[in-house]
């Protein structure tokens, strides 16, 4: 009679005392019961989720972290700052056209060395989701990974992105063309230009981009039978 609590009590400790990366391993061995009217045990769930969100996630790197991933791909491609609108209009008017497109062009290619560093942050996240987490996302919307993704690395991201984009931006000549963009603009008569900072624009607009494919991908895992490239994602995510 005292089997069964004694069992649970001990897979308790167990969870309690395993790091946060392996705790959705120990769930993805079966140890749920099986969820309502899927016909799929929780173990099964979560080791589908785990998987449709590792391909998810490395397609996505893969998309932006290449030449073009950014400049490319007008979705996501990385333009001129609001804040900077007037300093085009007017540079663009005294014949500096292609000075600012270069920078365009600089502030993108940073973007794109940016991006493989998400791949670690994102499969992390995916170790230490807890199995009412992957439940939801399973049953969620079409990007209710992407959203979970946004809202537990975000923060993590930006601190792993700005100094490579610093990097970035300093190798691919961005704060130079940005700091001779600023030199002739106040050579105009009457121009006032803005303070801006250049790395932190680039930083939020990759993220923006790298989420925005990301939510891509995870539609086409979930709506797309032929993008369910093994037996078990066309088994979880054909239900």
């Amino acid at each position: 009679m005292m089997r069964a609590p004694v069992i649970a009590l001990g897979m308790l400790l167990l969870l309690e005392a395993t790091p946060a990366a392996a705790q959705l391993d120990q769930l993805m061995r079966g140890l749920g019961n099986v969820a309502p009217q899927s016909g799929l045990s929780d173990g099964k769930i979560a080791s589908g989720l785990k998987e449709a969100l590792q391909v998810g996630t490395q397609n996505a790197v893969n998309l932006t972290g290449k030449t073009d991933g950014y400049f490319g791909n007008q979705a996501i491609k990385i333009l001129m700052p609001e804040k900077l609108r007037t300093l085009e209009s007017g540079l663009r008017a005294v014949g500096y056209g292609p000075k600012l497109d270069e920078f365009v062009l600089s502030m993108n290619r940073a973007a794109e060395r940016a991006a493989p560093a998400a791949k670690q942050i994102f499969w992390e996240a995916i170790g230490s989701m807890s199995f009412e987490d992957a439940r939801k996302i399973w049953s969620g919307g079409d990007t209710a990974a992407t959203e979970y993704f946004r809202s537990k690395t975000s923060g993590a991201l930006g601190d792993a992105f700005r100094p490579v984009v610093e990097k970035a931006t300093s190798e691919v000549g961005v704060t130079r063309q940005y700091k001779d963009l600023m030199g002739r603009f106040q050579a105009i008569p009457f121009a006032k230009a803005e303070t801006f900072d250049v790395d932190q624009y680039v930083v939020g607009k990759a993220l923006d981009g790298l989420f925005h494919v990301l939510g891509d991908e995870e539609k086409r895992i979930r709506t797309n039978p032929v993008a369910r490239s093994t037996d078990l994602l066309k088994e979880v995510f054909g239900k």
